[in-house]
């Protein structure tokens, strides 16, 4: 009777994944899309290997690894705690669980059987609100770790609501970028080296307030105005008497309110045109609390000058009427120059390509 019953559970935990509707999905012209993975359940954050594997963090307990070229994804990692963040730095894997880092050493050569992992930071906040953790290495070598502020709105507290960054050979722990709600994506500037990064704004203050945001933060120490000041111009109504809006850097772009924008990427290939060659890709979640919804999409935002003079989206039909199948997560460039895109609700990693020539 229990295997029948855990049997039953497992039916109906599969049917809960909505099966990707391509047909519905909608480009520029010569573009296409397509499946690069099926089965990797609550796919999240990504990162490329060496030779190609594509690995993929998620909010439940699995670490997956897609082969180079898509495919089957192979679990590397099981039971830990929601390992949304991956990173990829000679020949090891970093993964961000809720509170640590960890490291799995040559794992391009144990997919099959990964060796035990390292502890690089044990420390980190547990807090459950915004406690998934975002790592990317930097042009500097270090590793950058977005904390959330565990809370809609409030003063985080020391550690929180910030991107940090760790010197991995001498350990150093800093602050890099402050005044932040919560960051699930950032990425630097292929010919600045600048940080830039997307930051969710506040819910419940209505549907078009506040604004997600694109910062840029060409340096450290920079503060970004949370929870005293939402989308560089809105002061908060509890907090904001404490410091003014001019206090704080405001974003390079608003990206619209509750659209959950979450990993960002550069795009560095050359296969797509080149209007879009040095633009910024970006994963919008979708609203949760929004009517009418918002989000849903790839986006894209285009700099000149180092500026961010245009938003626009780039890959829609997640969202349907007021029902939503899929919802991206990341977005990263593959070594051919096609942008794959994960999508934690139907379990799927996608391949965006350009066609046309």
């Amino acid at each position: 009777m229990l295997r029948v019953v855990a049997l039953l559970a497992a039916l109906a935990s599969a049917a809960c994944v909505a099966a990707p509707r391509i047909e519905d999905l909608r480009l520029p012209a010569g573009f296409r899309i397509s499946i690069y993975a099926e089965n990797v359940r609550g796919a999240r954050s990504l990162a490329l290997g060496e030779r190609g594997t594509l690995f993929a963090g998620s909010r439940g307990g699995n670490v997956y690894a897609v082969p180079a070229g898509g495919g089957a994804p192979a679990v590397i990692a099981s039971g830990l705690d929601a390992p949304h963040g991956v990173a990829f730095r000679d020949g090891a894997l970093y993964v961000g669980e809720v509170g640590r880092v960890l490291r799995y050493d040559g794992i391009e050569d144990h997919l099959r059987k990964p060796p035990k992992p390292t502890v690089v930071i044990g420390d980190l906040p547990r807090e459950r609100h915004h406690g998934l953790k975002t790592l990317r290495f930097g042009p500097d070598g270090m590793l950058y770790i977005g904390i959330g502020s565990p809370c809609n709105v409030c003063e985080p507290g020391e550690g929180l609501g910030n991107i940090s960054r760790l010197d991995l050979s001498g350990g150093k722990r800093e602050i890099f970028a402050r005044g932040i709600r919560n960051s699930v994506g950032f990425d630097w500037d292929p010919k600045s080296r600048e940080l830039w990064f997307t930051d969710n704004g506040a819910d419940n203050m209505g549907n078009d307030v506040p604004s997600d945001e694109l910062n840029h933060a060409p340096r450290a120490g920079m503060n970004f105005g949370f929870p005293y000041c939402h989308q560089g111009d809105v002061a908060d109504s509890r907090f904001g008497a404490r410091h003014a809006c001019k206090e704080f850097t405001p974003p390079a772009r608003k990206l619209g309110a509750h659209v959950a924008s979450l990993g960002m990427r550069f795009y560095t290939g050359s296969k797509f045109p080149q209007e879009y060659r040095g633009a910024i890709f970006i994963a919008e979640h979708g609203s949760w609390n929004r009517n009418p919804k918002s989000g849903y999409r790839i986006s894209v935002v285009k700099l000149a000058g180092g500026k961010a003079v245009s938003y626009e989206p780039f890959a829609e039909g997640w969202l349907q009427g007021d029902e939503a199948w899929g919802r991206p997560v990341d977005v990263i460039v593959a070594p051919d120059g096609a942008l794959l895109v994960s999508d934690d609700s139907a379990g799927v990693i996608y391949r965006i390509d350009y066609a046309a020539r």
